[in-house]
């Protein structure tokens, strides 16, 4: 489709991206389910393999069927490109790995998802590259904890598990500041409710697995561009220095405002392989047809259950970003905030040996049936500090998180 006219977002999460399959006229997209494509000639093969020429190689680097999920997820962030890896964790890992070298550190919220703090604490440090986790309910904690070996600032949209919201426009305006990109997890925020390229951030990871995907069928992993950092500035030399790898390109030359998201591919993805599976792409594409449509659901129906549960006499507290109308520091949601709640009980309840068989325990937020979890698996199994006035952070007994409540309201009650 043409990018010109100002689509809506219902249009854009159907279309943007793609155009009708040159080959058969296909209107669906096709899965092109190979791991390598053949060349015109041999010059096509010397200019598309050293970078030279656009077009598709190797599956690992490029695919069709995941270059329409990367244009589309773009279209819907307002970025200037995107790259399409195997799991979230990649693209939490290379999008730091891109901007940052041994002896580097980042400055990170501590109110993480465990395997990003796993990450950051014990798995990069082992690379040279270091992380100041602060807590985020100051804004300043991020600015005092910056020193002249800070590549990045890492935050999380919607914070996991704690909900909570992060003064975005103030930690924007910090990182912009030193000179550094703000580096978001929009997993649990979507671009359908929050787009953080409006709000100062420079690169933004998904894990689709959640909401992108929505079925639970999928591992899948974007990262996407903002194009609105200058990584010329001196401070990233791989970004103005020559890169032998690629016919000596200077990539903040080369490839002008997509140069941060062309690295992480030329780079990361063909020496490190998170490729994405084409048939994975496939259904993250099914699954963002519908991502307006499921999360409007989820929102309104996360809000009637989190009225309930407050009245209920076993919960002793429900954190909900906008629950009584409270919407916690951040509160550029371009739509009601997320369809997640915690909720803590005051004691045991009594729960049915068998789920009811409209709802199962999770393991991971986005399948389609999924209801709840206890808080207490491994990965989040690190107490991370205290936030003020709010729950504590880290495992915390009795906690229950609820999220894709896209079923029936009373069901989730019961």
């Amino acid at each position: 489709m043409s990018e010109k006219r100002n689509y809506g977002f219902d249009t854009l999460q159907v279309h943007a991206g793609q155009v009708p399959d040159p080959a058969t006229g296909a209107s669906a997209v096709p899965i092109y389910q190979t791991t390598s494509f053949m060349f015109k000639d041999f010059a096509a093969a010397q200019g598309i393999s050293s970078g030279e020429m656009a077009g598709y190689d190797y599956t690992r680097i490029v695919n069709p069927t995941n270059h329409i999920l990367e244009n589309r997820i773009a279209a819907l962030e307002g970025g200037s490109g995107a790259l399409a890896v195997a799991p979230g964790s990649a693209a939490t890992a290379y999008s730091i790995l891109n901007s940052t070298h041994t002896g580097d550190n980042i400055v990170a919220a501590k109110t993480l998802y465990g395997g990003s703090f796993h990450l950051f604490v014990n798995t990069l440090p082992k690379h040279g590259v270091t992380t100041t986790l602060v807590d985020p309910i100051d804004p300043k904690n991020f600015e005092r904890a910056i020193d002249e070996k800070t590549k990045a600032i890492f935050i999380e949209m919607i914070g996991n598990p704690d909900i909570n919201i992060v003064d975005f426009d103030a930690v924007a305006a910090i990182a912009a500041k030193h000179t550094i990109p703000l580096i978001v997890d929009n997993t649990f925020g979507t671009p359908f409710l929050f787009t953080p390229f409006e709000h100062g951030a420079n690169v933004i990871v998904h894990s689709a697995t959640k909401f992108i995907g929505g079925h639970g069928t999928s591992i899948g992993g974007l990262i996407v561009d903002g194009g609105n950092f200058d990584w010329a500035s001196g401070k990233f030399p791989d970004f103005t220095t020559s890169d032998p790898a690629y016919s000596g390109f200077i990539h903040a030359e080369k490839w002008g405002n997509q140069g941060y998201i062309v690295k992480a591919r030329h780079h990361y993805m063909r020496d490190s392989g998170a490729c994405m599976s084409p048939f994975n792409a496939f259904l993250f594409l099914e699954g963002i047809e519908t991502l307006s449509l499921r999360v409007e659901r989820q929102v309104r129906n996360a809000q009637k259950v989190a009225e309930y549960l407050s009245g209920h006499p076993q919960v002793g507290w429900v954190n909900y970003p906008r629950h009584q109308g409270r919407i916690r520091a951040g509160q550029a949601f371009h739509r009601k905030p997320r369809a997640l709640l915690l909720p803590r009980q005051r004691r045991r309840l009594e729960v049915p040996r068998r789920a009811p068989r409209h709802c199962y325990p999770w393991a991971a937020l986005g399948g389609r049936t999924a209801c709840g979890r206890s808080q207490a698996r491994a990965d989040q199994a690190i107490v991370r500090g205290r936030g003020r006035g709010g729950p504590p952070m880290g495992p915390r007994p009795g906690l229950r998180e609820g999220a894709h409540l896209i079923q029936s309201p009373r069901n989730l009650k019961e």
